[in-house]
């Protein structure tokens, strides 16, 4: 029995659309591992939705996102904890001319100044990301942890 040939799927993202959004993820995901809430924050929308099955609602707008996100730094770093958001396996799709979906896979690191790195979670994550201005917003994200049930 022979196997037919993969085929990989048509896309309509370019490459350099492609390492442009590979570059928003690198700046996004470091501002938050940096305790830089607002940078972070400042890439939703402000009537962006954050869904996850780690909560049983959604937050919605960029304030509650914020808010949430300063209150995790906080706890992080009144415990000591440096945790890393590495993410990849970026998969694009063009919903409209200024919408993507984004999906990757997100690896989250924990360490405990002078202790060792573990990982976390293992998350999968899509985000409908969109274009304003001239630079690219989340408008929802939706993050399922592995190790939760899907909902």
């Amino acid at each position: 029995m022979t196997q037919a040939p993969h085929k990989p799927e048509e896309t309509e993202v370019s490459a350099a659309l492609f390492a442009e959004i590979q570059q928003f993820y690198g700046r996004h995901m470091r501002a938050m591992d940096e305790g830089r809430v607002a940078d972070w924050t400042g890439d939703f929308l402000a009537d962006a939705v954050f869904a996850t099955n780690a909560r049983p609602e959604p937050q919605r707008g960029r304030a509650e996102i914020a808010r949430n996100a300063r209150a995790a730094a906080r706890r992080l770093q009144e415990d000591g904890v440096l945790r890393r958001h590495c993410v990849g396996t970026l998969e694009l799709r063009r919903a409209t001319d200024a919408t993507l979906v984004a999906k990757t896979y997100a690896l989250i690191t924990r360490t405990a100044v002078g202790g060792r790195s573990e990982l976390e979670f293992v998350c999968t994550c899509e985000d409908v990301l969109v274009r304003q201005d001239g630079r690219w917003f989340i408008r929802h994200r939706q993050v399922h942890r592995d190790d939760l049930p899907r909902d």
